[in-house]
């Protein structure tokens, strides 16, 4: 045997043994890191950290212990380890040490992660905590959930992140007015905000539908103000006001011992509660209530649905109603730390003021112009309370008007204008543009969403959005503060709808307001957000995945009768699967790649595929083409200049229209019938005509009355073949098509006319009583 030759295998089996268990934890790469949003800077490294159940935090204060436990309680929830906090000691491997750095940023933070340690460096709680937030976006997805039976390494990037906010609000608005929302449903929207590092959080406690704060010195405020008749059944526009004998059900309140609880809770995440109370306009809530602050005197009930215009507002030339006001909203400021106080002050229309005597006789003593001027006098009061106070008043764009008290700040809604015209004059500024932060816009494809206001808001637009106009000087930019998300629930009843209107475009705002346009990119948010989504999972949050659905543009080719549909979704590079013949698409199914030319009635229907798994419901779309297609069509009646849907074979293209009444394939009429001749350029022989009308009593569109049929041999002698009634109550709720059809015997014909009778005026019931009806038509078939 040579002994040679064995003791070096035994040396080298021996080595392996002993450091097979010493091999470097695993590299990571970019493409792997979802964090949301994107720190400033970042340089990813060699290796990563493992947590151990050994592993200690080593805090050098209360502050820091204080987010330190929150870090180790989420942990153990999820892994089982209960990992150590201590206060001071000494360096050491296999520890978080938390460190002071005075000179950086009250929000900023630094984060050093080696295969052997992580150092956290920050001036403030607020920094600690917002590194925290990244090290568990760093920390694998199962971090958000609970215990898990299967063994997880619990490994962090090696990187080195130096981060700080961009501006220093970033917020999101809540509306617990128009549908009321729990206790517990807003301390689980903290948590999942401040996920994003959102710091403010603006409630909007009062409007027309529901008084939603305890107020002790006036408790009629939350007895009649916070309750409401229930009719949910019909459209939020079309809900009759309450009737004697009807019982208010709906609604709710906070009490003050909950609003200490949600302000703590908030604070313990860096989340500032900003309230809001309506004055002088949406406050029917509490004018059913308190009746004597208002120019009439009453009877009001709180509104169970949309009212326009807001004609119902307190009186401005009663002192009583400022006592009032000052009394409220100093049992408000007792509550809530916020330096800011919401004072809405939008869409105060002055019909009752014009007419009251003791609004007339205010704007003679104070010597004001007009009603403008009375508005701006309220708003200034109020400003001037409020200061007194030690707060801030911030009220919507339309405290403008008038002129605005010195030390206000704005929040501008109705575009980037107020906002400007705000910082240019010195006023901070809080842009919240609806064309970029209304959340409660559609956010993909109308007929595949949700019932919403109307608008379309989609991922992209906000990631697309930039708090400071180009046009404002460096020195007026210095007064925009930041940017906020509003979500209006006139249409959002829940928590789960809610949560589906936010994320993830609270995410796309967030990194729109946190992280600098340097390092913002729509390519790579879209790679992130998709990984982000898992989560949400974890998490439980109701999220949105409109980004994935699919939309069409179509265009027809009238000589060759043909259509081109192009298909695409938010999110590029992810795969469309397609069938045209009705079947339900599967990841089989053709793959898009250029347009789908189709010549003969059809149904396309398209989803996307990532990994051979379905996004969404497949996106569907009908195409007619039938004996009218393209044939010339000569209106008796012109359709209105705003909805003229895709030209003049809008009809009779073959496209279907989609609950959507702005999709492009919609004519419209306002207040007057519909009336067409349709001429099919030879002798045919026709068996039934079907005519494509659309209900959105929201919109103030409505189902004809009825649809008439009439055919001719030479298009001046017409014979009535038919007549369709509409048998669709006009309030209902929801957004739907009908095909108004009739059949009979075969009949040759050269020319069809078609009338359809508008139903003229909104229903009794609905918030537009009495104003012009719409009249929605789109495709016309024959066979």
């Amino acid at each position: 045997m040579n002994c040679r030759n064995v003791l070096p295998g035994l040396f080298i089996l021996v080595c392996t043994f002993v450091f097979s268990g010493c091999e470097p934890n695993r590299t990571f790469t970019e493409s792997e890191l979802t964090l949301i949003p994107q720190p400033q800077k970042m340089i990813l490294g060699e290796s990563s950290f493992k947590f151990k159940k050994s592993t200690r935090l080593v805090v050098e204060s209360v502050d820091q212990k204080v987010i330190a436990d929150g870090f180790t309680d989420l942990f153990e929830k999820a892994s089982g380890y209960n990992l150590d906090i201590i206060v001071g000691g000494d360096e050491g491997s296999n520890q978080v040490y938390f460190r002071t750095d005075p000179v950086m940023g009250p929000e900023a933070y630094s984060l050093e992660v080696s295969e052997n340690r992580i150092e956290i460096k920050a001036s403030k709680p607020a920094g600690f905590y917002y590194a925290i937030q990244t090290l568990r976006q760093l920390l694998p997805i199962e971090i958000e959930g609970a215990l898990n039976p299967i063994e997880i390494e619990w490994l962090v990037p090696a990187v080195s992140i130096s981060d700080g906010p961009s501006f220093r609000w970033r917020g999101y608005m809540l509306d617990v007015s128009r549908h009321f929302f729990p206790k517990e449903d807003v301390l689980r929207m903290i948590d999942n905000l401040a996920i994003h590092k959102i710091n403010t959080l603006h409630l909007h406690l009062v409007d027309d539908q529901g008084w939603r704060i305890e107020i002790k010195k006036y408790p009629k405020l939350t007895e009649f103000g916070a309750w409401r008749v229930d009719h949910k059944d019909k459209h939020w526009n079309a809900r009759p006001k309450q009737e004697p004998g009807e019982t208010a059900t709906y609604g709710g309140f906070y009490t003050q011992e909950d609003i200490k609880e949600m302000v703590a809770y908030a604070q313990s995440r860096f989340v500032t509660i900003v309230p809001e109370i309506e004055l002088p306009a949406h406050v029917t809530s509490a004018l059913a209530a308190y009746p004597q602050y208002s120019c009439t005197g009453g009877p009001f009930t709180v509104l169970p649905g949309g009212v326009w215009p807001i004609t119902d507002i307190y009186c401005a030339g009663k002192d009583s109603t400022f006592m009032f006001l000052e009394d409220v909203l100093t049992e408000v400021i007792n509550l809530f730390p916020s330096k800011y106080i919401h004072i809405g002050g939008d869409e105060a229309t002055k019909t009752e003021w014009e007419k009251c005597p003791d609004c007339r006789k205010r704007v003679k003593t104070e010597g004001l112009k007009d009603m403008h001027e009375l508005q701006s006098y309220f708003i200034k009061r109020m400003e001037k309370f409020l200061h007194s106070k030690g707060k801030i008043l911030l009220g919507w764009d339309e405290i403008l008007e008038g002129g605005l008290p010195a030390e206000a700040t704005v929040m501008s809604w109705r575009g980037f204008q107020g906002g400007v015209d705000a910082a240019n004059q010195g006023h901070d500024v809080v842009m919240t543009p609806n064309s970029h932060c209304y959340i409660d816009y559609y956010q993909g494809p109308m007929d595949q969403e949700p019932l919403a206001i109307g608008g379309y808001l989609p991922l992209s637009k906000v990631y697309s959005f930039n708090p400071v106009p180009e046009e404002l000087s460096a020195d007026a930019a210095k007064h925009i503060l930041g940017g906020q998300a509003n979500l209006w629930t006139e249409y959002v009843p829940d928590l789960k709808h809610a949560e589906y209107m936010t994320f993830p475009r609270i995410a796309a705002l967030a990194e729109a307001v946190w992280s600098p346009k340097e390092v913002r990119n729509w390519e790579d948010f879209s790679r992130r957000i998709q990984l982000f989504m898992k989560r949400y999972d974890q998490l439980g949050i109701n999220y949105s995945k409109s980004a994935y659905k699919v939309s069409a543009k179509t265009q027809f080719d009238p000589e060759k009768k043909q259509l081109a549909a192009s298909l695409s979704s938010e999110f590029s590079g992810i795969e469309i699967h397609y069938t045209t013949d009705g079947s339900e698409p599967t990841n089989l199914s053709s793959i898009y790649s250029e347009p789908i030319l189709l010549d003969k009635t059809s149904t396309l229907k398209a989803i996307t595929f990532a990994n051979g798994t379905p996004y969404e419901k497949p996106f569907s779309q009908s195409f007619n083409i039938n004996k009218a297609t393209v044939k010339p069509v000569k209106y008796r009646f012109p359709f209105s200049e705003y909805y003229e849907g895709s030209g003049e074979y809008t009809l009779v293209n073959g496209i279907r229209g989609t609950t959507n009444h702005q999709d492009g394939e919609w004519q419209g009429w306002s207040a007057t019938n519909m009336e067409l001749v349709i001429d099919l350029q030879q002798t045919t022989e026709i068996s039934s005509i079907s005519v494509g009308s659309l209900q959105n009593a929201g919109a103030y569109i409505f189902f004809p009355k009825k649809m008439e049929f009439f055919v001719s041999a030479d298009g001046v002698k017409f014979q009535k073949v038919a007549e369709v009634l509409n048998d669709v109550d006009p309030l209902s709720g929801e957004k739907q098509v009908k095909d108004f059809s009739a059949s009979f015997n075969p009949i040759p014909v050269s020319f069809v006319k078609i009338v359809s009778q508008n139903l003229g005026k909104c229903p009794k019931g609905h918030v537009g009583e009495g104003k012009a009806a719409w009249l929605f038509i789109d495709e016309i078939a024959m066979e």
